[in-house]
């Protein structure tokens, strides 16, 4: 399990300093290290809400020659198109992330373009992952987790990107309104208050 640093002024003030690279996101790294051989230098990268996409776009405007358009999916077509063509004539690879499911191209050379492109996807964190990012989170919030807090928590809580970050906030949440450090009575309200009562009485 390695991470990635991220450049740090252009983050905002909940956003970790570095990328968490796990299972979920390994090829994803991979190929962002291999640029120069995608197709028609172009990738699009995709994945669940707060998976990190808007990271890797910093990451890679900032730490390589290339470029990278963020929720390419939410601008204008023709914007997007010139911004390919620009990279093509200048030689550099064009990184572009994608909010949604499913990019629907409405401008026929975009589309086609696109439809090249090299298509990468961030999946969902296994064990290894969502224990690091839980720490990742909880350092950018000078919040202690407390010892054993993934093991407690990971095992009984959704798989995702965002609930990791939501149990993170809400252990932080209530550790400053009971003026206590975070333990294992405020690990289980903060997972009741997240995943429901169902999930913090697992064994």
């Amino acid at each position: 399990m390695t991470q990635i640093a991220l450049p740090l002024s252009h983050l905002g003030p909940k956003e970790p300093a570095s990328i968490v690279v796990g299972e979920g996101n390994l090829q994803v790294v991979e190929a962002l290290a291999a640029s120069h051989d995608w197709p028609f230098g172009t990738a699009i990268l995709g994945g669940p809400s707060r998976s990190g996409k808007s990271l890797f776009a910093s990451w890679f405007a900032s730490h390589t020659d290339g470029g990278a358009i963020d929720d390419a999916d939410t601008r204008d077509e023709t914007e997007i198109f010139h911004a390919w063509n620009r990279a093509r004539e200048d030689g550099y690879p064009l990184l572009l992330t994608v909010s949604g499911e499913g990019w629907e191209i409405s401008l026929p050379d975009l589309r086609s373009r696109m439809g090249a492109a090299l298509q990468l996807e961030i999946g969902p964190p296994g064990d290894e992952m969502a224990a690091k990012l839980m720490l990742s989170h909880a350092m950018q919030r000078g919040l202690a987790l407390g010892e054993g807090a993934p093991a407690y928590l990971v095992p009984r809580m959704e798989r995702s990107y965002a609930a990791i970050e939501r149990i993170v906030a809400e252990i932080d949440r209530l550790s400053l309104e009971r003026k206590q450090p975070a333990t294992m009575s405020i690990w289980r309200d903060a997972l009741e208050a997240v995943e429901g009562p169902e999930q913090a009485r697992l064994l």
